[in-house]
């Protein structure tokens, strides 16, 4: 079933169907005909809330019939639904009670993006990162066999791009033998963020382009209520042997196979789902979609139209924050320019990312440089010991992963690059609160994390300046594993493409002098400290201001000079207070028998939800208020 587009429809949208669906059980008496308009009016709701509150568009907009299909054939939340990384929950969010407050999805004290188990009983596993569902579900699966609930329904909901990750085959390989019952729809669209890569997409577009196959699979799913089970299993498992190159893929892992079917059909799913209700055991269902269906500028812009902001949802057209030359430019962009231009100087310089390269700007360097900047997939273990692999043989690789996304490769980082010291650049993007994308994003960890592994040198630049400089110095001579961390989103700087300068490992700045009070920071959460030392000189108070630059090692000529002067000091950083750079500082305090009044700001000991990064800050107390009341604080 073809869905309309939205685009060029006049007058407002009515959503008089979609407003009596407040459970999926007030969708389970609704015929075909009345699935289909849902459908419609669910998409345009989303398109027109998601038009005025951004957030994840695309890839709700391509999974509308499947979850409708979904809610409206099993009895959810009895039936276990999990859908992986998040992305394109919209839908099943709404039908699940959700309509009124989703204009509130992605805002501070508002709903969260992604699924959550403590928002909702229907959101039966919380996500944010890929590659989680098959596993969580067939726990779940095993569970319910245990527990001697051997109706119970579990069904995971994953990506074509989720699927490259280690993890959901791991999950497969047991699922295979575990003869539970596991439903797993491998949403095919192509794409993730970017468009996917590797020998997986490449075998799923054997199976969906093979038109005689597909012939005789309708063929076979038409016999399915006409002749017994056995025999339709013989007839599919001969096609499978005999049409498809390397068909036996899943199979091989004794998952049945079902598919591929067309994801925007929602009459055809819903008979598709039913049947597989009444088949036992691990089964596989192949699902066509498009990201982005139903807005055409989403459909044919699909990485820019992930997550596009503010746009009319009338023509498509993106609504820039603002305009003109006189911006600074985003870390990850200043990231983007600045390797293609040492990669232009240095033939030894590799790009590496996991499924990110418009996300991170190496997309800059692999249209310049194709056979030099590497898209590896959804796979942040690989994309660190691929990176290793180069560096043994004399690249310079430059691996970069959003920081929370590098908690997956956290053994990879110790075992095959700190304890071979081998010479990789790990740059963590999106370091530090993250903003609307919440919990499962905010890159809070990395400095604790790395902090305790042995050789590793650990920086974060306070500006794109820094930053670029940084990248500079990291690969101008073998220093071993190096990492820089830096935040999401526009830095300070409008200039910041200065001839580069080699900086000093280890060593920080004084950037400011004073005599009352040390304010130590690290990172791009130094220019919050300046401001608010603006306004507290104003109160005729002088204060110090040092920026550490290293995280890793410590400048202790520059800590001496802090404490041999200052009783009254504050450490900020833009990640956790535990074991992060205030508790390094402490550590020194305490080791070379100082003592003074130290304060720590940063992000407390709990899980900071979604919203602005300014209204974050403030609740973490490291905003300018923040800094400038604890500073009269300690000052008392």
């Amino acid at each position: 079933m073809q869905t309309k587009l939205i685009i060029g429809m006049g007058g407002d949208p009515t959503y008089d169907l979609l407003e009596k669906i407040n459970s999926p059980a007030d969708l389970k008496n609704l015929n075909d005909e009345e699935l289909i308009l849902l459908c419609d009016q669910l998409r345009e709701f989303i398109i027109d809330v998601v038009s005025h509150h951004p957030g994840h568009l695309g890839a709700s907009l391509g999974v509308v019939e499947l979850t409708v299909a979904l809610h409206h054939i099993f009895n959810t939340p009895y039936d276990k639904v999990v859908w992986d990384v998040g992305h394109q929950a919209y839908a099943h969010k709404i039908l699940t009670g959700r309509r009124e407050a989703f204009k509130t999805n992605r805002m501070y004290n508002g709903i969260s993006g992604f699924p959550k188990m403590s928002e909702s009983p229907y959101d039966s596993f919380g996500v944010g990162h890929s590659s989680t569902s098959i596993s969580a579900a067939l726990g779940m699966a095993v569970a319910s066999e245990m527990a001697g609930e051997l109706d119970r329904q579990h069904i995971a909901i994953i990506g074509d791009g989720s699927m490259t990750a280690g993890m959901a085959f791991e999950a497969l390989n047991h699922a295979g033998v575990s003869k539970s019952n596991l439903l797993v729809i491998l949403n095919d669209n192509g794409i993730a963020i970017d468009e996917n890569v590797g020998a997986l997409k490449e075998y799923l577009t054997d199976i969906t382009t093979s038109k005689t196959y597909n012939k005789i699979k309708d063929e076979v799913w038409n016999m399915l209520g006409a002749f017994p089970r056995g025999v339709v299993q013989k007839v599919e498992n001969a096609i499978k042997l005999t049409l498809i190159r390397h068909s036996n893929l899943f199979e091989s892992l004794n998952f049945r196979y079902f598919g591929p079917v067309d994801g925007h059909d929602v009459s055809r799913l819903t008979k598709v789902l039913k049947d597989l209700k009444n088949i036992p055991g691990p089964k596989l269902l192949h699902v066509i979609t498009v990201k982005g269906k139903g807005f055409l500028r989403a459909e044919k812009e699909q990485t820019k139209y992930h997550a596009p902001g503010y746009f009319d949802k009338r023509t498509g057209d993106i609504i820039e924050s603002h305009c003109g030359k006189d911006r600074p430019p985003k870390f990850q962009t200043v990231f983007g320019r600045t390797i293609l231009e040492l990669a232009e100087m240095n033939p030894k310089i590799i790009g590496i990312t996991p499924a990110m390269p418009s996300g991170c700007s190496l997309n800059i360097m692999m249209a310049k440089m194709p056979k030099r900047a590497f898209d590896v997939g959804i796979a942040e273990q690989h994309a660190v010991t691929f990176s290793a692999g180069l560096a043994v043989q004399g690249f310079i690789p430059f691996c970069n992963v959003y920081s929370s996304f590098m908690q997956r490769a956290y053994d990879q980082i110790i075992h095959d690059v700190v304890l071979q010291k081998l010479h990789v650049v790990l740059c963590l993007d999106r370091a530090g609160l993250v903003g609307e994308d919440g919990a499962t994003h905010h890159g809070a960890y990395d400095l604790a994390f790395l902090r305790c592994i042995p050789d590793i040198i650990i920086a974060s630049p306070m500006n794109e300046e820094d930053l670029r400089n940084l990248m500079f110095t990291a690969q101008s001579e073998n220093y071993g594993p190096i990492a820089i961390r830096y935040p999401k989103g526009e830095g300070v700087m409008v200039n910041w493409k200065t001839p580069f300068q080699k900086i000093e490992i280890g060593k920080g700045r004084k950037l400011k002098d004073g005599n009352d009070l040390a304010i130590i920071s690290i990172g791009p959460v130094g220019n919050n400290v300046a401001k608010a030392i603006e306004k507290l000189e104003k109160e005729n108070l002088s204060i110090a201001h040092y920026d550490l630059l290293f995280a890793k090692p410590l400048d202790n000529d520059l800590l001496h000079e802090v404490f041999s002067k200052f009783k009254k000091v504050i450490t900020i950083e833009d990640g956790t207070i535990n074991g992060g750079v205030g508790s390094a500082v402490l550590e020194f305090m305490a080791d070379n028998n100082y003592h003074a009044s130290l304060k720590r700001l940063g992000i407390p000991d709990k899980f900071i939800e979604q919203g602005t990064n300014k209204e974050l800050h403030k609740e973490c107390g490291y905003d300018v208020d923040g800094i400038i009341k604890a500073s009269l604080e300690i000052l008392k």
